[in-house]
């Protein structure tokens, strides 16, 4: 159970709708959670499944208050997002994650509240150009009157950076020189310690990966291979490509060169963790491809499908810029395995170069990832944000002669 909630605190509001896959909820999470323990900011986390909530946090206890179903943990208050919506106080932030339209009646009491709150738009992740040159913008509400700013995560200043603990660092490297950890924490996972011998990889992806090439080439590579996959969607694939290949129905199977053994989904922080031990990571979506940035590894990206192909040209402004430092032949090794984990081209025509370019992008990876973590985060930018709406506010109220409302401006 979390502390009290400091009242004195700035209050923030996040909305957030389950679209698909849990992505969203895990974005949002996070960046409660670091507002509330890393910058004493006073969160309710308004979500419309909290099943998906309990599956990042088991661990997190249940309550209910007044019919509406609350509970608190890492100083966070997560609220069920219900309809009707309750009748709260508005928060001085309001951020509604990926265009989610908070309700009707808590846009009104927006709209009444004696000093309007900060009213923010939390942006998809994209390495695209333009989200530099939409980062910040403002638009005003055509029947509220409020102004809404919009905040794009990204890779480069002029975006909102991306989510990052302050103490993740110092975090990731206790664990990564610990290797009793690390030997307990895959042992808890596995049953057993993996071979010391064998490459070590995650799988996160969703379905449409053409998954039997490439573990028909892990099963008879040089090298072998211990995988790990947590449960969720792809789990479905990799137990058809194994009813195929090997008997038993156990956890843990052997193919050949090829161990795979099914873990439980993970809570983000073990998440983390898995990330941390592996030595190839396979992410999908954006809450694990933004955490697999912060691991030692290489990892390969597979993109939420999109109509019309769209998905690719996210993809691409993303290995553009990933690569933009690397050498040809590995940044070309790279490009060619993500298209084709991706359904463009071959796995098993491109898994050796790519396997052979691993050193590299290790070395590239290491580089890239210090680099993005001397940038400021996305935490810190949305708080800035709002101290500039409180300064700006607390200006013009002194222009027009009067004091601002609200008891924390």
């Amino acid at each position: 159970m979390n502390e009290s909630t400091d009242r004195s605190a700035p209050r923030w509001d996040i909305f957030c709708r389950l679209v698909d896959n849990m992505g969203d909820i895990g974005v949002c999470w996070r960046l409660a959670r670091t507002l509330a323990l890393h910058h004493g900011i006073s969160v309710r986390l308004w979500l419309d499944d909290f099943a998906a909530f309990y599956r990042l946090c088991p661990d997190a206890p249940a309550a209910f208050v007044v019919d509406r179903r609350v509970t608190r943990y890492d100083r966070v208050e997560v609220c069920e997002w219900s309809d009707p919506f309750p009748a709260v106080e508005v928060a001085d932030c309001v951020i509604e994650a990926f265009a989610c339209d908070p309700p009707e009646s808590y846009l009104d009491a927006m709209r009444r509240r004696a000093s309007s709150p900060l009213w923010v738009n939390l942006e998809y992740l994209t390495a695209e150009s333009w989200a530099s040159e939409c980062h910040g913008l403002h638009s005003r509400h055509p029947r509220l009157g409020l102004e809404k700013v919009f905040v794009f995560p990204g890779f480069v200043a002029g975006t909102g950076g991306l989510i990052r603990e302050p103490d993740l660092f110092e975090e990731r490297n206790r664990f990564v020189a610990d290797a009793d950890a690390r030997s307990a924490f895959l042992a808890g996972l596995c049953g057993q310690p993996p071979s010391p011998l064998a490459r070590l990889v995650s799988l996160f992806a969703y379905e449409q990966a053409p998954l039997g090439e490439l573990l028909d080439e892990w099963a008879s590579g040089a090298c072998p291979v211990e995988l790990l996959v947590p449960d969720g969607r792809v789990v479905r694939d990799v137990s058809r490509w194994l009813d195929t290949h090997a008997r038993g129905s156990d956890r843990r199977r052997g193919v050949g060169r090829l161990t795979v053994t099914r873990i439980p989904f993970l809570a983000q922080r073990d998440y983390d963790r898995l990330l941390w031990c592996c030595d190839l990571n396979f992410v999908r979506g954006e809450d694990s491809f933004v955490r697999a940035q912060w691991a030692d590894a290489p990892f390969v990206w597979h993109i939420y499908r999109q109509a019309d192909d769209a998905h690719l040209v996210k993809l691409d402004a993303f290995m553009a810029r990933y690569c933009e430092t690397m050498d040809p032949p590995t940044a070309e090794a790279l490009r060619a395995f993500w298209l084709a984990w991706n359904g463009v081209g071959s796995l098993a025509a491109t898994w050796a170069v790519f396997q052979a370019a691993l050193p590299n992008l290790a070395a590239h990876h290491r580089r890239w990832r210090d680099r993005l973590g001397a940038r400021h985060d996305l935490a810190g930018t949305l708080v800035k944000f709002y101290e500039d709406a409180v300064k700006s506010q607390v200006f013009q109220s002194r222009m027009n002669g009067s004091e601002p409302g609200g008891k924390h401006h």
